[in-house]
């Protein structure tokens, strides 16, 4: 099936999610009445802080009139909450999205997958999951979800479907392995119940349980490196959350080092300040980054060097096609002024900032729920934003569908032969293991 563009809200929402293994409960007039609620509260805050005060046009009044419509006849309150998500979707917009109530399940689907190219791949299957006792494996190529292709223009949207939208019990794959056979397979998710409506008593979550999950969320976010004697360290930022002189220390390290790589593969975005800590550490001068282009005025982003620790050596920075938004500002700061080499795959295209705005309506049980509005767009020195663009590698290296399935990584291998080091793709894909959560 071929998906059409800003169509794939009110198919897969409309035709693929109503055919999950358990069936919906039929709409009430109160959680009718509730979506109604959420649509208005919803449209207001991107008519009031979206940073195009014109909306790209659109006419949005007939717009939030015919998802209303869309409510009226929605069969169950997770179609409803497609029907916001769907007008959200017309801004054609990486960064303004809707955030319904969370659901009664949340569903681990014990399966990754990741465009390579122009080619989507299962990058890890987890072990005991649903997924692995099916046939599952790492390498195989996912051509269909639930009859949906998935390539760079729907995979975004499918994975936000399927993980805050609507939570799949079950998916259908069309799949092809590394040896060129394509097979089909469904596949049970590991279903956990949790409250769908929130009290006050926040849902019965213990201090405990929050703080083991703000420290699972520090893990996961924490920068790490590896030296490799004089001629090469590498850094790994899995999201731009370190500041000030937390960011000093790593380019300290890296000073004593001929070659820097600094690994943004999977890079979701992070903090602006952050971003700007780190070029400064990079750069012997000050720089433009380019314009924060908002609702009522343009002002410029600009970094202050450092002048005192600032790392002068080689420099590689590693993109994929999920590096997104502060990543993608990072490697192409570096692109334009020429002072590094960028390596990888083509980046997300996912570069506008944005705000959540938090809501809740009920009483007592109480539904939480929220919008993400982008308020600036990032204009880069060179006059262009990487909006629905991204960041094109200058050495473009993809791992093969052979390699995902071995477990090696070739890009950081070719990255660090580069810098005159001997890095099997093996040993390259070891240096940075998956964190899992703790319990």
């Amino acid at each position: 099936m071929k998906n059409e563009p800003g169509k794939v809200w009110a198919l897969f929402a409309g035709v693929v999610m109503l055919a999950a293994a358990t069936p919906c409960q039929q709409i009430s007039r109160i959680e009718r009445e509730r979506a109604e609620t959420m649509l208005e509260i919803v449209a207001s805050d991107v008519h009031k802080y979206y940073f195009d005060s014109k909306l790209q046009g659109l006419d949005w009044d007939t717009l939030v009139r015919e998802t209303k419509a869309g409510i009226a006849r929605a069969p169950d309150f997770a179609v409803a909450n497609a029907e916001i998500a769907a007008l959200l979707e017309h801004l054609n917009d990486s960064h303004t999205s809707f955030f319904p109530p969370r659901y009664v399940i949340t569903v681990d689907y014990g399966w990754q997958f990741k465009i390579v190219g122009n080619r989507c791949y299962v990058t890890e299957v987890r072990a005991g999951s649903d997924a692995e006792r099916k046939g599952m494996r790492p390498g195989d190529e996912v051509l269909t979800i639930d009859g949906f292709t998935v390539d760079r223009a729907s995979v975004w949207k499918l994975g936000y479907a399927m993980n805050v939208l609507m939570p799949r019990t079950s998916v259908t794959l069309d799949l092809r392995d590394p040896a060129g056979k394509i097979f089909r397979l469904d596949v049970a998710s590991d279903v956990q119940n949790h409250k769908f409506v929130l009290g006050m008593d926040n849902g019965g979550r213990d201090a405990a349980v929050q703080r083991r999950e703000a420290e699972n969320a520090w893990r996961r976010i924490r920068a790490q490196y590896k030296e490799f004697g004089p001629e090469l360290i590498i850094l790994r930022i899995p999201a731009f959350g370190q500041t000030g002189i937390d960011v000093d220390n790593l380019i300290k390290k890296a000073r004593n080092h001929k070659t820097l790589i600094v690994d943004l593969r999977g890079t979701p975005g992070g903090l602006e300040v952050s971003v700007m800590d780190y070029l400064g550490d990079i750069f012997d001068h000050d720089l433009k980054i380019g314009d924060r282009v908002g609702r009522d005025k343009t002002r410029p982003l600009m970094v202050k060097c450092n002048r005192h620790d600032t790392f002068v050596g080689n420099l590689i920075v590693l993109v994929d096609s999920e590096t997104a938004s502060a990543g993608e500002i990072f490697a192409r700061v570096v692109q334009i002024e020429k002072r590094g080499t960028i390596v990888g795959d083509h980046s997300s295209g996912m570069t506008m900032e944005a705000n959540h705005y938090a809501h809740r309506t009920g009483n007592d049980p109480v539904y939480f729920y929220g919008v993400s509005v982008t308020v600036s767009k990032i204009v880069m020195a060179d006059g262009k934003s990487l909006e629905h663009i991204g960041v094109v590698p200058d050495k473009i290296i993809l791992p093969t569908a052979a390699e995902i399935a071995a477990g090696r990584d070739p890009v950081l291998a070719q990255a660090a032969e580069m810098a005159g080091v001997k890095l099997t793709p093996e040993d390259a894909a070891k240096l940075f293991p998956r964190e899992t959560p703790h319990e």
